[in-house]
């Protein structure tokens, strides 16, 4: 491996000829050491000296296909060459707390793999925790919308009206540098002519002119690489051919993005063609600022994902209606009517009696039971006691009206109001102003 990238970085394979490439020093143990020297150091290079494997051009793609795969193991937090993974911003994010590259790591659940963007540029080397861990489907999926709002046809419609002004500006800049040119040109002209009049035994004026010359000579030299350089620069303006592209890429761009056959590998090359690098940071919503090639920056907010346990917990405003009916119905009716009213658990399973027992363990709420001794009622062993009846009697009186009682749970045990004691029968008020003994049974029977 090493000898195939040695190989790929050596010049000779394009038919260069180079000399310098490295500089060799003496360290102060002793040892000497070679160190690698960049291009605009390099004491020699001859292009196309011999036949070549392969051209110039395909060597400098190489370089810098080497280059950027580099990175991704390098200090520099710019992208590295897209993976198979899911993680849309692989290479990409960048830690808002401390700058340094986030890493991906993935969690396998039955739906799939689980992408989580983390930052441990700290951790490791200063024995602390990460600087931030972030879920990476809600950035992902957030990233995606930008990414199609940006493919609008309206909004390119905008971004080529601003190329059309830029194209207006960069002409008329290019007829002020032509005129740069020509004032030179001028210059230098005027320049020979003296020069070409003065009298050569004069030697002082002509040398003098004839060094005023040559400087007029490098200025228009230099006006002119620089008018040049700059066209060249410019001629990345639209074209309309390449405006007729981009408005049907407009239209193609959404689908091709959302198809689910489009591997995550193409979508995240996409992805590196538009964006330079998405900033993370995580308070109390989770901030994402994506800078577009170009410069161009936009900011969103997400909230953060809900935990597991928080994804499953029942819904606010079901859990204010089970606390509405718990005043009148026992936790299996209470059941019955949510489910009568389509609703669901956090779990998206039918309410049971038993999850609105845990419900009300849960978030503190009153049980039917318990509604109804506040209200002033009472079970019926006390209202035995309290009138020296049996529970028989109690049942029978219940039928008949002359007594209220309610079902309080699915235990059976009932819940009874404490009647006047004008509605009671006669022997009732006597035993209650006895204290409630009761009439014992001949013959000692219980």
């Amino acid at each position: 491996m090493r000898r195939a990238v040695h190989l790929l970085h050596n010049p000779r394979m394009s038919g260069a000829y180079v000399y310098g490439r490295f500089q060799h020093r003496r360290g102060p143990e002793g040892r000497a050491r070679r160190t690698r020297l960049g291009r605009e150091q390099w004491i020699c290079l001859i292009r196309d000296a011999h036949p070549g494997y392969i051209t110039w051009e395909q060597f400098e793609e190489i370089e810098r296909k080497l280059a950027e795969s580099a990175r991704a193991y390098g200090a520099d937090h710019r992208h590295g060459p897209p993976r198979e993974g899911p993680a849309l911003l692989q290479g990409l994010a960048v830690c808002g707390r401390c700058g340094g590259r986030m890493s991906v790591r993935y969690h396998h659940l039955p739906s799939g793999l689980k992408p989580q963007y983390f930052c441990v540029n700290r951790g490791p080397t200063m024995s602390e925790s990460p600087c931030q861990v972030i879920e990476g489907a809600v950035i992902d999926a957030a990233v995606g919308e930008l990414i199609i709002q940006v493919f609008q046809p309206s909004a390119l419609a905008v971004a080529v009206a601003v190329q059309e002004e830029v194209r207006a500006r960069l002409e008329e800049a290019d007829r002020y540098r032509r005129r740069a040119v020509e004032r030179a040109q001028y210059e230098a002209d005027l320049t020979r002519r003296r020069y070409m009049k003065v009298d050569p035994e004069n030697r002082l004026v002509a040398d003098s002119l004839e060094a005023e010359w040559n400087e007029k000579l490098r200025a228009v030299e230099q006006a002119q690489r620089d008018c040049e350089e700059q066209r060249a620069a410019d001629e990345s303006v639209l074209t309309e051919e390449a405006r007729k592209r981009i408005s049907n890429l407009a239209g193609e761009f959404p689908a091709l993005w959302r198809d689910t056959r489009t591997p995550a590998k193409e979508r995240k090359r996409m992805l590196a063609l538009l964006i330079e690098d998405v900033t993370l940071r995580r308070e109390e919503t989770i901030f994402v600022q994506v800078r577009f090639r170009g410069g161009a920056n936009r900011t969103l907010e997400i909230p953060v994902p809900l935990k597991a346990w928080q994804k499953r917990s029942t819904n606010p405003k079901v859990v204010r209606l089970i606390d509405e009916l718990l005043s009148e119905h026992t936790d299996a009716e209470v059941a019955e009517v949510l489910r009568g009213q389509g609703l669901v658990t956090g779990a998206e399973n039918p309410f049971a009696g038993i999850n609105i027992a845990w419900i009300r363990t849960r978030y503190g709420l009153k049980s039917f039971k318990q509604r109804l001794i506040d209200r002033g009622m009472v079970p019926m062993g006390q209202l035995c006691r309290r009138f020296g009846i049996c529970r028989d009697t109690v049942r029978d009186r219940e039928h008949h009206g002359l007594v209220q009682g309610r079902l309080c749970n699915e235990k059976g045990e009932w819940m009874f109001e404490i009647p006047n004691e004008e509605s009671l029968p006669a022997k009732w008020r006597k035993r209650h102003r006895r204290g409630g003994d009761v009439t014992p049974v001949m013959g000692g029977a219980v």
